[in-house]
């Protein structure tokens, strides 16, 4: 998966201490990629948009 074009963003929840953060890349065709704002050139987590958006609703309610 080619992430070159990707925006990445910090969640709005994240803290401005540099702690534990997510950030997200939504820009990308077709895909939601997720890292660890710690380790940007470690893992990346692919979600089709759909998929994405059920996990964002699911944790909204918990």
């Amino acid at each position: 998966m080619d992430l070159t074009r990707a925006r990445w963003r910090k969640s709005t929840r994240s803290g401005s201490n540099g702690g534990s953060c997510v950030e997200v890349a939504d820009n990308l065709p077709g895909v939601i990629a997720v890292r660890d704002s710690k380790d940007p050139t470690g893992p990346v987590l692919a979600f089709t948009p759909h998929t994405w958006r059920a996990f964002v609703a699911f944790a909204k309610r918990a």
